[in-house]
């Protein structure tokens, strides 16, 4: 025993075993920060394969890193302009960081460098597709700081930019795995619709956080119609008009859901159809949360917990997705028949009027349906994916004191 503790190594025998748990401990650090900034992302993107898991996890990371510095009301537009414009570039300099932000997700702009190295790490064709989608979300990022939402089309081209664009590099990194076809990334309106829908719910949930503030991403061309400012719909007084204005700009999202069936009816692997259908399942019961209800001018309005985790749970398959959809879709049309309305004066999709809306008999009854994974396995799998997290993240503390100390 004495013998083996005093043994001397050759130096590059060290050097190894540092380079192995740098790798390591770089690896865990984005982890640690994909649970830490987005709670659902993170666990569908760790249950995805692991061919596309690592360039889908740094991908996302990127993507939250523009939104950060964007959503940080605290950074002056004369900073924050230039470093959204450039910051592609930043994914090829090894030494660069942000320390100027109060954000709350501030710690992935603060050790961007371990980011960075973990792309550089990626596969030329993963980081073609950040060549490609970065600096695009970037600069239409940018364009947004300096001119409002005021028509419907520029509340499309804000989610094509703040949404839209990552699910078009999602799906590329997807198609370049091999794992789906190329259709997946190449079919440009039906992936656009995905982004768009989960763009438009959150600016739609997120109106009075927006507020606080100082953040308005809802189009002039429906608020105007309902009050003379923005602000104006959160005041008691306006609250039926504010709600009125509220449920057109879900009907209007509502619209893009016959794009997302189709879309996840060509998903073949079972780890991404989950990634994809998700977030939609989820976006869907959150906007029938919001459909008719004045608390979104007051607070937050999430889904229950135990609503998550049975959405969760049940979008395993392309005849499930379809149920909740429909689901969620009865219940916004029920809302709005109790209103007292005789006409449809609104286009809400209703799968049981086709001539009322877009939701034809094709997107409901021809989709090719996936086999359905039961409910003990998708627990198991979750269950093993929050193992996996807890030993990473054991991992993490015990190395990181003495491999990344001289990180900074």
């Amino acid at each position: 025993m004495t013998a083996w503790c005093t043994t001397t190594f050759p130096p590059e025998w060290y050097l190894l075993i540092y380079s192995h748990w740098h790798d390591v401990l770089s690896q865990s650090l984005c982890y640690k920060y994909l649970n830490q900034t987005g709670r659902t992302a993170a666990l569908v993107i760790q249950m995805l394969d692991r061919e596309v898991r690592h360039a889908v996890c740094i991908f996302y990371l990127v993507l939250r890193a523009m939104d950060t510095v964007e959503d940080d009301m605290t950074i002056s537009l004369e900073t924050k302009i230039p470093i959204l414009q450039k910051f592609h570039s930043y994914l090829y300099q090894p030494e660069w960081r942000f320390m100027g932000s109060n954000d709350k997700d501030k710690q992935i702009l603060e050790d961007f460098p371990t980011i960075s190295l973990e792309f550089r790490k990626l596969d030329k064709v993963y980081q073609d597709v950040f060549a490609d989608i970065c600096p695009k979300v970037g600069l239409g990022l940018a364009k947004f700081l300096e001119k409002e939402v005021e028509s419907m089309k520029d509340w499309d081209m804000y989610c094509y930019y703040g949404t839209a664009l990552a699910f078009i590099g999602f799906s590329q990194i997807f198609s370049a795995s091999k794992l789906e076809d190329p259709v997946i990334g190449q079919d440009v309106e039906l992936v656009l619709s995905l982004g768009f829908f989960l763009q438009k719910t959150n600016i739609i949930r997120d109106y009075h956080e927006d507020q606080l503030m100082g953040r308005e991403f809802w189009p002039r061309e429906v608020w105007s119609k309902y009050a003379k400012k923005l602000s104006d719909l959160a005041k008691p007084e306006n609250i039926n008009k504010a709600v009125q204005c509220m449920n057109e700009l879900i009907i209007n999202a509502l619209h893009h859901v016959p794009n997302i069936l189709t879309f996840l009816s060509r998903v073949k692997n079972q780890s991404i159809f989950n990634f994809y259908a998700v977030a939609q399942v989820m976006a869907i019961a959150t906007l029938a949360a919001c459909y008719n209800n004045p608390q979104v001018f007051q607070g937050a309005v999430k889904i229950r917990k135990g609503q998550a985790i049975t959405l969760m749970m049940d979008a395993t398959n392309i005849q499930a997705v379809k149920a909740i959809m429909f689901q969620y879709l009865e219940e916004v049309s029920w809302a709005y028949r109790i209103m007292g309305f005789k006409k449809t004066v609104i286009n809400i999709p209703n799968p049981t009027n086709c001539h009322l809306c877009p939701l034809h008999e094709h997107a409901w009854g021809t989709l090719n349906y996936r086999t359905h994974y039961s409910s003990i396995y998708l627990s198991c799998v979750m269950l093993s994916a929050a193992m996996a997290w807890h030993y990473m993240s054991i991992a993490l503390k015990v190395t990181e004191k003495y491999v990344h100390a001289d990180k900074y």
